[in-house]
């Protein structure tokens, strides 16, 4: 067993526990990294960069079905979906690869297990039960990210009940499958597997599918579902799962009725929980809220010297949020001036379902609701010469100003590539821009990001194309 110092550990090695460890060791320090799985976490190995391997499979099937729709011919079109699975893991060990790649390059330690608390300053850490290295450091930074949530009498199986992880390297292509939860990662897979011709049902407990998004694009992806063969249920309980040889039995309610469904397969996608367990905060200052890690606007937690990061403390959680929390941690425990807190109004959200949905900022409700007097912009896709030339009209760009100010307080989208279009408003806001210097930027043409420029005028009543 190994003694070892440095001036930070960090305990996990996902999207904020690697970047953590890169950033602190460009700043000069020496850093260790524990992990007990995978480098990359669950985003980069069962999560964001698998799905999107999977879902990208899926589109270019789609279009290959509609290759008459842009002169071409494609006869006799079908799928392999252990390839598909194969080129997904492939994708996903690249860049685990190349996560242990950039370790190595920045000189960052890497140890193979699992890292508890020891004490002030202090990393145990263990593997199957034996120990592997005690670590001393005067800085800790927990980023041991989350797994998938089970609902009580409705736990997943891996057989009937899938969790994210059965559903990205199924062992079958059911007939038919049922979703529980309309989130980004229920409508991901029941875009994936709708489009590979299962039967989908999605089933969501709130009054619309892709609750946390604005209403408008909310209502106008459900449509989209739907036409696409979904079964889309919303307001809808489900009470139990029956499971049989190979099939599941589903009691769903909804205003006070119920009734039963038979699906192959159904996947639970209603949240994630932290990875708290056996971390040794109990023996520290550490509080919790809301069954998170509680930090202050640098991440720092109420032990000195440890600090949480990602998906273990208040949402949104995201890679992209937790990596821009680990920046904003380590550089202010090196002392760099002018360190930002991360303003979580200007963290984009992306959904890689079919059609794409993305947002930043308030939607229209919310920046009523907060008490501003809003002016909001549309565009649709029909109006855009290159969305038209992709064969890609079906779509919608929203923004939202303050009335007053000008400022934009958020945007809104879905359609093809939105997922992509969304940074030109994430810059935007986080550089506090108004209509005025929107209007006055020169966009590109033909391009979809004309759009954007669009939707601004038309917040304004100045909208050129539509």
């Amino acid at each position: 067993m190994a003694d070892n110092s440095f001036d930070l550990v960090v305990i996990g090695a996902g999207p904020g526990g690697y970047v953590a460890a890169i950033r602190a060791a460009q700043l000069g320090m020496t850093v260790a990294v524990v992990e007990r799985a995978h480098l990359g976490g669950i985003c980069l190995n069962w999560g964001c960069i698998p799905t999107k391997a999977l879902l990208r499979s899926a589109d270019i099937y789609r279009e290959m079905r509609h290759a008459k729709d842009y002169g071409l011919s494609a006869g006799d079109v079908g799928f392999d979906l252990p390839a598909i699975v194969k080129r997904s893991r492939g994708v996903a060990a690249q860049l685990a690869a190349g996560v242990k790649h950039l370790l190595k390059k920045n000189k960052v330690t890497v140890f193979d297990g699992h890292g508890r608390l020891a004490g002030p300053g202090k990393v145990h850490v263990e593997k199957d039960g034996k120990p592997v290295a005690d670590l001393a450091a005067k800085h800790i930074v927990i980023a041991t990210g989350a797994r998938a949530r089970d609902l009580p009498g409705l736990e997943s199986d891996g057989k009937l009940v899938w969790t994210y992880r059965q559903a990205m390297t199924p062992d079958i292509l059911p007939k038919s499958l049922l979703v529980v939860g309309s989130g980004a990662i229920g409508i991901e897979f029941a875009s994936f597997y709708n489009t590979l011709g299962v039967k989908t049902t999605v089933v969501e407990v709130m009054e619309r599918v892709l609750p946390v998004e604005d209403a408008e694009i909310s209502a106008f992806a459900a449509k989209a579902f739907k036409v696409q063969g979904m079964d889309i249920r919303v307001s809808t309980n489900v009470k139990a799962l029956k499971k049989a040889a190979n099939a599941v039995a589903v009691t769903l309610e909804k205003g006070g009725k119920t009734e039963e469904i038979t699906a192959d397969r159904v996947i639970m996608a209603v949240g994630v929980v932290p990875n708290l367990e056996d971390l040794g905060l109990e023996t520290t200052k550490v509080e919790m809220e809301k069954g998170r890690i509680k930090v202050d606007a640098y991440l720092r937690t109420a032990e000195p010297g440890v600090y949480a990061i990602g998906d273990v403390v208040a949402p949104p959680w995201l890679a992209h949020k937790a990596s821009h929390e680990a920046v904003i941690c380590v550089e202010k425990i090196a002392g760099l001036p002018d360190v930002h807190p991360l303003d979580t109004r200007n963290i984009p959200g992306c959904t890689y379902c079919t059609p794409q949905v993305a947002s930043v900022g308030l939607s229209e409700a919310k920046a009523k609701e907060a008490g501003y007097a809003v002016k909001v912009g549309r565009f649709p896709f029909v109006g855009n010469g290159k969305a038209i030339a992709m064969g890609e009209s079906e779509g919608m760009i929203k923004t939202v100003f303050d009335a007053k100010t000008g400022e934009l307080l958020g945007a809104h989208m879905v359609g093809a590539e939105v997922t992509e279009l969304i940074q030109g408003y994430v810059v935007g806001k986080t550089l506090e821009t108004t209509e005025a210097e929107l209007m006055h930027a020169v966009f590109p043409h033909p391009t979809l990001s004309e759009m954007l420029h669009e939707s601004v005028l038309d917040a304004y009543g100045r909208a050129i194309h539509f």
